[in-house]
């Protein structure tokens, strides 16, 4: 299976499974444009306000099509700042260095 294939089937076993938490752990790592917009739509569809998402990225481009309610910016085990998606437009303008000095 390609790594699409395996993120779209881990899409599918969140509908089926219905987990009030759900951690997606680099989500976007090795997906195509289409692959991404294919699971972004299936997390987007799966959101309620009885489920929660801890979406773990280095980039910004997932969050183009999943819109986070928060951002965090962590550093060496530490949540170093808080913010909306504007934070994240930040870091990939800027980078992460001011926030790993912190």
């Amino acid at each position: 299976f390609s790594g699409g294939e395996k993120k779209r089937f881990e899409t599918l076993q969140m509908a089926l499974l219905e987990p009030r938490m759900a951690v997606l752990d680099e989500t976007d790592s090795g997906l195509d444009i289409d692959a991404l917009r294919v699971v972004a739509d299936g997390v987007n569809a799966l959101r309620s306000p009885e489920r929660s998402f801890l979406v773990i990225t280095h980039y910004q481009r997932l969050l183009d099509y999943i819109v986070p309610d928060h951002v965090h910016i962590l550093s060496e085990g530490r949540i170093v700042k808080s913010g909306d998606k504007s934070l994240a437009l930040e870091v990939e303008q800027a980078g992460y260095a001011e926030f790993q000095a912190a």
